[in-house]
């Protein structure tokens, strides 16, 4: 099925990541320009663009001036910029209960993933008010759906991006027309590169997918897929402030 995504400039940011690489390889298949966002990953993204002929750009999503200058080059770069996936995040590997939680990492949770999202949306949005289209693919988490014991940092943040953001944004991007559109992917227990470089416990694969209607983890290309028909106006041009969860029908979580 044509997309009609050929020749549209797309941005991923955390685009060399784990999702973030299948998501970009994912628009260059539909023959898209894509930018591959990096924070700290140069030599990844570079390669994953040379590999789909796209361009790497870096940032910090977290310094407003940054990103400006960020969107700037993606324009200047691809030519035109009509798709934007606001994937980059980051999930805080230990797992620490609320009433032992340094505000310290509270706020770099929240900064790194919620402000992130936000000065990101603000410059697509900015630039798709003068452009008059544009579809943003918010990626939250099943974290924001269903909370994540010892991560409630991230689940907020994720939950922000999924509601509040997400429901007030898509009205915004109406003001500008109908052809501006926003909407958001929540991704479940997802395979990447480097988690199936560690190994899965079959005991911990059992407990996460108790809850899954479908008794198996997801891909990054699955997560993937669903960003490119969200994107996909042809596919969606009716679709804005809907969330798609991509967790294999997951319901809740298994509490102990």
């Amino acid at each position: 099925m044509d997309t009609g995504l050929a020749g549209k400039g797309v941005i991923v940011t955390g685009g060399a990541g784990g999702i973030g690489s299948a998501v970009s390889r994912a628009f260059a298949s539909e023959g898209a320009k894509v930018a591959v966002h990096y924070r700290t990953s140069q030599e990844a993204a570079v390669e994953l663009a040379k590999e789909i002929d796209g361009i790497a750009v870096g940032a910090d999503l977290r310094r407003p001036s940054e990103v400006d200058v960020l969107f700037a080059e993606t324009v200047a770069g691809l030519g035109r910029l009509d798709v934007c996936v606001a994937n980059a995040g980051v999930w805080p590997g230990d797992d620490v209960p609320i009433w032992e939680m340094d505000p310290v990492r509270w706020q770099e949770t929240i900064d790194s993933n919620l402000t992130a999202t936000f000065l990101t949306a603000r410059a697509f949005l900015g630039h798709a008010a003068k452009s008059g289209s544009g579809a943003l693919v918010l990626v939250g988490s099943t974290a924001g759906l269903f909370g994540e014991a010892g991560h409630a940092d991230y689940a907020a943040a994720k939950g922000a991006i999924v509601s509040g953001l997400l429901l007030s944004l898509k009205n915004e991007a109406a003001r500008i027309g109908p052809g501006v559109r926003v909407n958001a992917v929540a991704p479940g227990w997802t395979v990447t590169p480097m988690i199936g470089a560690k190994g899965l416990d079959p005991d911990h694969v059992a407990k996460v997918t108790a809850t899954m209607s479908l008794k198996k983890l997801g891909k990054p290309e699955d997560v993937a897929a669903q960003i490119v028909v969200l994107a996909s106006d042809r596919l969606s041009g009716h679709l804005s402030g809907q969330v798609v969860s991509v967790a294999g029908g997951m319901e809740g979580r298994q509490i102990p």
